[in-house]
């Protein structure tokens, strides 16, 4: 059975927000608050958050970086040599999920871009996410009891997540509210009714009451059967 035809006004369509993306993408769930969902920014933040950065605290900080390719072996792929930024992330490749964590990861990128085998820190953020020498990574993942390995799985785990924040951001909220109802009088409401295919209401009749018969001309007019009143005895006939 076909249900009958509703009467509500259709949502507005969807509409991308870019900029609550890439607000997401810096911080995640900012852009969620940006849109007005607070509650759930907050969440988005603090959970991918504490992922993130208690990943690094089981690697001793040590497992979110970028490794410097000079001197090491070439890498081609499809017939081309990879250098740069390519090379880089052949060789950690784990890094291309945590950058989606967004700024958080973005210190790995500047001590890449400035980093120099000649200082054992570099010039803004020390030894924060920068590439450990092989001696260090040896005596980590000799002596971490796999602590830096999970460390590492757990901050890659947080940054693919954030994509999914960042799509939500992208695509807006699921629950959107209709357009408000214009106030039209009642003939303007029923021609809305009839013009969107509504059927119209049939009103129910209005009762009438019977008229008097109106007796024949020369003959006199019979008496009511319902007196107004009941006489009584001493008012006499």
């Amino acid at each position: 059975m076909a249900s009958p035809p509703t009467t509500d006004p259709p949502l507005p369509p969807v509409k991308l927000d870019p900029l609550a993306a890439l607000l997401s993408y810096l911080i995640p769930g900012l852009g969620q608050v940006y849109q007005g969902r607070v509650g759930k920014g907050l969440l988005f933040f603090g959970g991918l958050y504490v992922l993130f950065f208690y990943g690094m605290w089981m690697g001793q900080w040590r497992n979110v970086w970028l490794p410097d390719t000079d001197g090491l072996p070439p890498v081609a792929v499809a017939g081309q040599t990879l250098e740069g930024v390519p090379k880089a992330l052949s060789y950690r490749f784990q890094f291309m999920g945590q950058f989606w964590i967004g700024a958080a990861a973005w210190p790995a990128v500047y001590q890449y871009a400035v980093f120099d085998r000649a200082k054992d820190a570099g010039p803004v953020f020390g030894k924060f996410q920068r590439m450990p020498p092989e001696s260090e990574l040896n005596e980590l993942q000799r002596n971490g009891n796999k602590r830096w390995d999970l460390g590492w799985v757990y901050t890659v785990i947080a940054g693919v997540l954030n994509l999914l924040v960042i799509y939500d951001a992208l695509a807006g909220p699921m629950f959107r509210d209709p357009p408000p109802a214009l106030d039209l009088p009642e003939d303007g409401m029923e021609d809305a009714r009839t013009a969107g295919g509504a059927p119209p209401v049939a009103e129910p009749p209005v009762p009438v009451a019977p008229a008097p018969p109106i007796p024949p001309p020369g003959e006199p007019e019979r008496p009511s059967l319902c007196p107004d009143r009941l006489r009584l005895p001493s008012e006499g006939v």
